[in-house]
């Protein structure tokens, strides 16, 4: 093993490939966990209701769409929508498999979306900057997982609202852990990180809500701030949400304008949030630097 990891340090470049060739892998597999988790999550919460009414004597009216076939992030096997074509190994090979295919379904012709091979290719371009920004390091490891993070958590929300638990908080978790190495930041810095991103973004919803009587966000915001804030520390927080707002501005015109003018639109900001966070990690500092000295102080 440390002959492997200095042969990696000798030449840089070999971690590079694998860092891109095994983050396409993560997002193919990223792919199903961004279409399976949301759906594993609308079945829990109705076989929950389900309990709920039967042990009131009352029937469910979800009984009839609860479906108790095996569904989860390993079963059942891939399979095309239109003819249940199940996807082989070969078929799912990362980008090449798409492009060989010609972007449509090996049994019946159905187009494939091609959200799929963006998905990967995004994935292995952002985990392959941050391996060429931290090097052969812990710190590159766990900034790819970080990012691996954000990426699910970016279309899950984009395409239903939601941001799990079941990935906010172990990443969460694990951003604590890695400080307490003082990968990115100290301990401390982290700890009140996840405290301010948390209460912050609950205290905008909750004056917010007071004032006008609507929601402008979803608790899971408030989890996803606190997450970033756990692997950057509180320093960085500021930055995070003036990127986030800019971020939102841009893509939230193109997407009314792509919607019909349509301003009343629900926009979920966890995108923003997650987008305003990967660039805090990769170039936080010198963006503070650049306002620093623009603002006149001496940056030491």
């Amino acid at each position: 093993m440390n002959q492997f990891i200095s042969l990696l340090q000798q030449e840089p470049m070999y971690f590079y490939g694998l860092v891109f060739l095994f983050s396409l892998l993560i997002g193919s597999f990223l792919n199903v966990v961004i279409h399976r988790l949301p759906i594993m999550m609308e079945r829990a919460f109705k076989n929950e209701a389900k309990e709920y009414f039967s042990m009131d004597n009352v029937s469910s009216p979800l009984e009839k769409n609860t479906n108790n076939d095996p569904f989860n992030l390993a079963v059942p096997r891939s399979a095309c929508p239109q003819c249940n074509h199940q996807i082989t190994a070969v078929e799912n090979i990362p980008v090449i498999s798409y492009l060989f295919l010609k972007g449509k379904c090996r049994g019946c012709k159905t187009s494939i979306s091609m959200r799929y091979p963006f998905v990967e290719l995004v994935t292995g371009l952002l985990s392959m900057a941050v391996a060429l920004k931290f090097g052969v390091s812990w710190q590159a490891l766990a900034a790819i997982a970080f990012t691996w993070s954000l990426v699910a958590l970016t279309f899950i929300d984009f395409d239903t609202m939601l941001l799990p638990d079941s990935i906010v908080l172990p990443v969460l978790w694990l951003g604590l852990f890695a400080n307490s190495a003082m990968l990115f930041t100290d301990l401390n810095s982290a700890f009140f990180g996840a405290v301010a991103g948390y209460l912050s973004l609950w205290a905008v919803y909750w004056s917010f809500k007071l004032l006008t009587g609507k929601e402008g966000m979803g608790y899971g915001d408030f989890k996803l701030f606190a997450l970033i804030g756990a692997w950057l520390g509180w320093q960085y927080l500021p930055l995070t949400i003036i990127l986030s707002s800019a971020v939102g501005a841009v893509i939230g015109i193109a997407l009314m304008l792509n919607r019909d003018n349509k301003r009343n639109i629900a926009i979920p900001f966890g995108p923003y949030l997650s987008i305003a966070g990967w660039i805090a990690l990769m170039w936080g500092e010198q963006i503070n630097n650049a306002y620093l000295r623009y603002m006149g102080y001496t940056v030491l």
